[in-house]
This record gives structure tokens, sequence and C-alpha cells, in this order.
């Protein structure tokens, strides 16, 4: 590929994180997914503990400085901002596949991002939570459900759409048909885009 962008969001679960790995490796092209923390430390000086402790959470408005009644960000708009930042700069190197954190949103504007959304059944996410994630709340099902709240919460904040509608993204795939299955079907179309940028 010469410069084509793919963007993973997906519901707690699918696999979209293996799907993701899969795919960059098969395409022989980076991955970001907890990199971009590393980068965003790097970068700004925050710590990584600091970043993953707000980088999923939501404030209602901006704060001010009491002394000179200017406004500061939160903490949660400072890492969205930093962290949309690292994920250009990401795109800008080369083609990669990007996990998460609203880079469907962030990268738009660019042509030559492929915005991929990707889902399953509840009782098939439940079941990866349970044996592959080894995640062990005592109800399953609603944590999993939980996991989507926040990251719906998240996305619904700073995007200003609804997370996992259809309309935001290219391409929009259930697992349910497999993981590998899937990683090809998302590769061919990522093929499909950079066949078609010329």
């Amino acid at each position: 590929m010469k410069h084509v962008v793919i963007t993973i969001s997906r519901q707690y679960g699918s696999g979209g994180r293996i799907v993701a790995q899969r795919l960059s490796q098969l395409l022989e092209v980076p991955y970001y997914d907890k990199e971009i923390i590393q980068k965003v430390s790097q970068e700004t000086g925050l710590t990584e503990h600091y970043i993953r402790q707000n980088e999923f959470q939501t404030t209602g408005s901006f704060l001010f400085d009491l002394y000179g009644m200017t406004q500061i960000m939160s903490p949660p708009d400072q890492v969205f901002v930093a962290q949309s930042k690292a994920i250009k700069a990401a795109a800008d190197g080369s083609s990669c596949v990007i996990v998460g954190r609203c880079a469907d949103y962030v990268l738009e504007k660019r042509p030559s991002t492929l915005k991929v959304f990707i889902m399953a059944p509840l009782e098939e996410r439940v079941r990866r939570a349970r044996e592959e994630y080894h995640d062990t709340a005592a109800n399953l099902e609603a944590f999993v459900q939980r996991q989507d709240r926040l990251r719906s919460s998240y996305y619904n904040h700073f995007v200003g759409r609804r997370w996992g509608d259809m309309s935001n993204y290219d391409l929009c795939i259930s697992t349910r048909i497999g993981l590998e299955n899937a990683v090809e079907a998302i590769r061919h179309a990522a093929l499909a885009m950079d066949a078609a940028m010329g």
C-alpha cells in the first residue's frame, strides 16, 4: 500500500484489537494502540499512568484559572488533544493501523483513511471476555456492556456523534464471521482504497 491509514473502533470483546494486530502484520505496517500512550508521554512529559487515568474520562466544560480567569483544559481534554496530535503524526509517517481513541474522527479529513467499526453478538463478547481476556467480574455481561457505555460516552463527548453509528464508518463488520475472515475483509477494503487513491 502507498499510504492508507486504517482506524479500528470496536465493541468490547469483539476481538477488534486482535483483528487490528493481525491486519498490521499481514499488511506489514505499524500498529498503534497503547503505543499512542507512550508517544504522548514522551512528547508531553505526562506520565503513562496519568494518561491512562484520564484518557477515557469526560468533563462537562473547560475549567478556569481563578487568578487569570483564563480557560484551562481539564486533564481529559489535555489527554485527548495530545493523543490527537500523536495520531496525526503516526498517520503522517506511513500506512498504519490505529485502534480506538476516536482516530476515525481525528483523521476524518484525510481521504486515505479507512474507518472500520468491529462488533460481535453479546454472548460471543462475553465468552471472549471470560476465556481470552480473563475478565473476572461477577456479572460479565454487565461488565462488557459497561465497557461499551464508557467508550460510547467518551466518543460522543469528544466527537459529538453517536459511537457505533454506521454512518461514521466506511466498513462495519461482525467478527461472527470469524476473526481471520474479518481481517481479510478489511485488508481487501484497504487495498481497494489504495488502488482508488491512485
